[in-house]
């Protein structure tokens, strides 16, 4: 790369690679503190691992057992903090879980649920309680010898639309977002870094300078460093693929479920898309690439198996309607041979040798605010940034919803469009919040969205995600920015992806 290069190409503070949770809140933290920021993204945003997680933003209980306080406390503090700032994709969810005696003692559970219930300051979220399971809703579609439970709090989320609105909240505050762009490369020239892109669509290459280097890259983090940073340093990564299976649903009632399961691992089963059940997940460790990981049949008969100890109605392989997996780079400390004891918690390292260059390992979603503060806060002073944390207190786009009332802002939604079906109107409330009054602008019926593609989806709602949210391809749209896809079929999925290409299309032959 040559001076002469580094003269014509575009400047920026940051480039972070990677478009998952972390590079998206690492992207919004540093464009709301004044820096100039890119993001780049080989496949779609959230199109890997920050897709394919439980939905769920939550403590961990499970991870009391590896004595993982620091951890839990964090993520316990940041589900409300999350719930404020994204009231319209984020809402609490109660579990249960039955006790079975042979496999932990009651005290054990009550001592782990109070803590869990006072680590992290809770203050919105019901507390721990046990129940009568041969009374309690929630008894009624387990085995008749299960007859007590414990009822506690965590929260739901959209877990893709999350990561998409990071970056709409950083491109508002000037950052440049690139899906389907991968950094081919980066090397230190002089006092930054001078970075090379390829667009993964039409094979175009170019560079742009940057100051400091942000590698959010998730799975692909070590090997990013190897590849495309020329660092050999060795790093314990291990990477852990979890896999889930959506089935039928299984119960009527609003709960979801925590299982134990023999193994000493704990199994979700979670009321999905109004008509389904989402169970997972495994943890097993995983080599190969990334973006091709899928559910074996050995996962699959696992979750099987685990939730048929508990519910009267078996499910099998045969009545799975979809699965997805997801890959984690964990770091590794004590070189442990067992994928469930890796610790969730991250780790940042920040090589100061000349330009900046920080590597992201590990995370979760529920700490990935608290991770992307820490992250620029390593890097400002190096760029002349302030130390502020503001992100926890700033709305996502769509929700700004007054007093985080979600409830009172779908029915005033609804009472302003008498024509507007109630399911629908739910939906969009839920998926987009405030923005679903922009996606249906002045229309005086359904026939005022557009073409109708299916189930409750119109094309004022793909307008919308090609031109605010960067969907490009059907599955941009139906199986990430929405869950679509399990309720359209082959010939109406087929017709969504026909209508990203003609608008591809139509951009192309405009340009």
């Amino acid at each position: 790369m040559s001076g002469a290069a580094a003269e014509t190409a575009d400047r920026y503070d940051v480039v972070v690679v990677g478009g998952g949770i972390n590079g998206a809140g690492i992207a919004r933290d540093a464009a709301g503190r004044g820096l100039r920021v890119m993001l780049c993204e080989q496949g779609d945003l959230a199109n890997y691992t920050s897709s394919a997680s439980t939905k769920l933003v939550h403590g961990g209980l499970r991870y009391l057992e590896y004595y993982e306080f620091r951890l839990v406390r964090k993520a316990l503090a940041e589900r409300e903090v999350l719930l404020g700032i994204a009231p319209h994709i984020i809402w609490p969810l109660r579990f249960v879980m039955p006790h079975v005696r042979e496999l932990r003692p009651a005290w054990m559970i009550r001592a782990g649920l109070f803590l869990y219930d006072h680590l992290g300051g809770r203050k919105k979220l019901a507390g721990s309680r046990g129940i009568d399971l041969r009374r309690h809703p929630a008894g009624e579609p387990l085995q008749e010898g299960l007859t007590k439970g414990f009822v506690y709090s965590d929260c739901w989320v959209q877990d893709a639309r999350l990561v998409v609105l990071n970056c709409r909240d950083a491109a508002d505050r000037g950052a440049t977002v690139l899906p389907r762009t991968r950094c081919v490369g980066a090397e230190r020239n002089g006092e930054g870094w001078l970075v090379g892109l390829e667009d993964t669509v039409t094979g175009s290459r170019r560079q742009v300078h940057a100051r400091a280097v942000v590698n959010a890259a998730g799975p692909w983090v070590g090997r990013f460093l190897g590849e495309a940073m020329h660092d050999e340093r060795k790093r314990d990564v291990h990477l852990v693929k979890g896999s889930h299976i959506v089935v039928p649903k299984l119960f009527e009632h609003d709960h979801a479920y925590l299982f134990q399961h023999t193994d000493g691992r704990v199994i979700f089963a979670i009321p999905y898309e109004g008509e389904f059940t989402l169970i997972g997940t495994t943890d097993v460790a995983y080599e190969g690439d990334p973006a091709t990981a899928s559910a074996s049949a050995e996962e699959i008969d696992y979750l099987c198996q685990a939730v048929n100890r508990y519910f009267r109605r078996p499910v099998s392989a045969d009545d799975v309607v979809w699965t997805y997996s997801g890959v984690r780079a964990l770091y590794d400390e004590d070189d442990s041979e067992n994928a469930s004891a890796l610790s969730r918690d991250y780790t940042l390292d920040l090589d100061t040798r000349a330009a900046p260059l920080l590597s992201v390992f590990g995370g979760k979603i529920t700490t990935y605010r608290t991770l992307a503060r820490e992250a620029v806060d390593r890097i400002a002073p190096l760029l002349g940034a302030e130390i502020r944390d503001w992100t926890g207190t700033a709305a996502l786009p769509g929700g700004d919803i007054r007093d985080g009332d979600f409830e009172g802002y779908l029915q005033g939604l609804l009472a302003a469009r008498p024509w507007l079906p109630e399911s629908l109107g739910w939906r969009l409330a839920r998926n987009y919040g405030r923005d679903a009054e922009r996606i249906l602008g002045a229309a005086q019926g359904v026939e005022g969205l557009g073409e109708h593609f299916g189930a409750d989806l119109y094309e004022a709602e793909l307008r919308h995600l090609a031109e605010r949210e960067w969907a490009m391809t059907g599955d941009d749209a139906i199986w990430r920015r929405s869950k679509l896809g399990l309720q359209l079929n082959a010939a109406e999925q087929a017709r969504v992806a026909e209508w990203f290409q003609t608008r591809q299309e139509r951009g192309a032959s405009a340009s």
